[in-house]
């Protein structure tokens, strides 16, 4: 029997009664400010839903926001030591119900209109033990339920004050979270080695990658490639602006800019394998491909004549210089912008068909390798993560009292 089993046994036999969080913790909402308050050096640093790391629940201070000391912050709206700080609202709906511990290191930071944070009755309730509760999956599936009637997800205050948690005494609470913390030290250790050991991974495919493409030394059938422009082999061609309240909701990804689909259409304006660039925004001149059906809104699609060039080849060719196509984005009314004309003079080593498809055939299975979450490192680490959450799950479930 661990010691876990002991204290229950001495301390809680029975079971525990489950509690609404209202009756041992407050909650507050963060401040609001106009765009115009924001300042570069402003006195005030304030934390946003993209500050909590999702997949860790941890802070990261990537994109701080600094406002202008004019704006009104009251004593309980600064973080504090042991503050549970949560996304209430987010335009990513991933994000809302995210939470972070506040350790003493992030006092002196404020938190937005969309944030809150929970303050435990520390006589009660080990606010780190909260935190872990907040965490695990029971809290995610009271938010599916919570959440289900509503477009708008925003926690409010009932919302919170509602979730139901079992409290064992003290003494139990705190060994749970001396043995999570134990625990969750020892799988960040082991994570940051593994995403060391990819990014190494992503280092060396991107230098194999490079040099393939850089057809240096010279191939043998080096006479035969051609240096084409993409206009000479490829049909450029503008996405169709369309907006959230002209889609029919579906099941094809429609691509405005970004790494992922914004949102899913019930019609397709491209079919078959498609290279898009995007057009405006934070990811403007990003390059991606897709395999399957999509909608392109915001930017252009490139579709190679397939006499001359596989769409495939001419992706990985684009990648290969991802850095330089950045370079060509002109700034219009402070948003990046690029255009066909910025890219359609871009040249292209065109080598014959079957050379292209080895290369392609070679950088897939790299590919695969480096970023498929069914295969290599990436794998490692979100096993890890899985048994990490099922660890911290199963501690954390405590019998009901009768």
């Amino acid at each position: 029997m661990n010691k876990i089993e002991r204290l229950i046994r001495d301390l809680c036999p029975d079971g525990v009664a489950l509690t609404e969080l209202g009756k041992v913790a407050t909650y507050t909402r963060g401040i609001s400010y106009k765009k115009t308050d924001e300042q570069l050096d402003g006195s005030i640093k304030v934390l946003r839903s993209n500050n909590i790391t999702l997949v860790s629940n941890t802070l990261n201070f990537d994109d701080v926001k600094s406002v202008s000391k004019v704006v009104r912050i009251r004593p309980d709206q600064w973080l504090k030591n042991a503050d549970i700080l949560i996304s209430a609202a987010s335009g990513s709906k991933a994000h809302v119900g995210k939470v972070a511990y506040i350790s003493h290191n992030n006092v002196g930071y404020s938190f937005g209109a969309f944030m809150a944070v929970i303050r435990t009755d520390r006589m009660l309730l080990n606010p780190k033990f909260l935190y872990y509760l907040l965490s695990g999956r029971s809290f995610e599936k009271y938010l599916q339920t919570a959440l289900q009637f509503t477009t708008i997800k925003n926690l409010n205050a009932g919302i919170i004050k509602g979730f139901t948690i079992p409290i064992p005494p003290l003494q139990v609470q705190h060994e749970i979270v001396r043995i999570l913390d134990t625990f969750s030290e020892l799988e960040a250790e082991l994570e940051a080695e593994l995403e060391a050991e990819l990014e190494a991974r992503r280092k060396q495919y991107r230098h194999y990658r490079d040099r393939i493409l850089s057809f240096t030394p010279p191939p043998p059938y080096e006479k035969h490639i051609k240096y084409l422009t993409l206009n000479e082999i490829a049909n450029l061609r503008r996405g169709t602006s369309i907006t959230r309240k002209e889609i029919v909701s579906g099941n094809i990804p429609v691509v405005a800019g970004g790494r992922k689909p914004a949102y899913f259409h019930n019609n397709p304006n491209r079919s078959g394998e498609t290279i898009v660039v995007a057009g405006s925004g934070a990811y403007a001149g990003f390059v991606s491909f897709w395999a399957e059906p999509i909608f392109v809104s915001d930017g252009f699609s490139i579709e190679p004549d397939d006499s001359l060039a596989l769409t495939k080849y001419i992706y990985y060719v684009l990648k290969s210089n991802q850095f330089y196509i950045y370079k060509m984005k002109q700034r219009g009314g402070g948003v990046p912008h690029i255009y066909i004309k910025n890219i359609k003079f871009f040249r292209v080593p065109v080598p014959p068909l079957e050379i292209q498809q080895k290369i392609i055939n070679i950088l897939d299975k790299f590919d695969t390798l480096v970023n498929d979450l069914s295969d290599g490192l990436p794998a490692e680490i979100n096993a890890r993560r899985k048994q990490y959450d099922y660890y911290r799950d199963r501690l954390l479930t405590i019998k009901e009292a009768a």
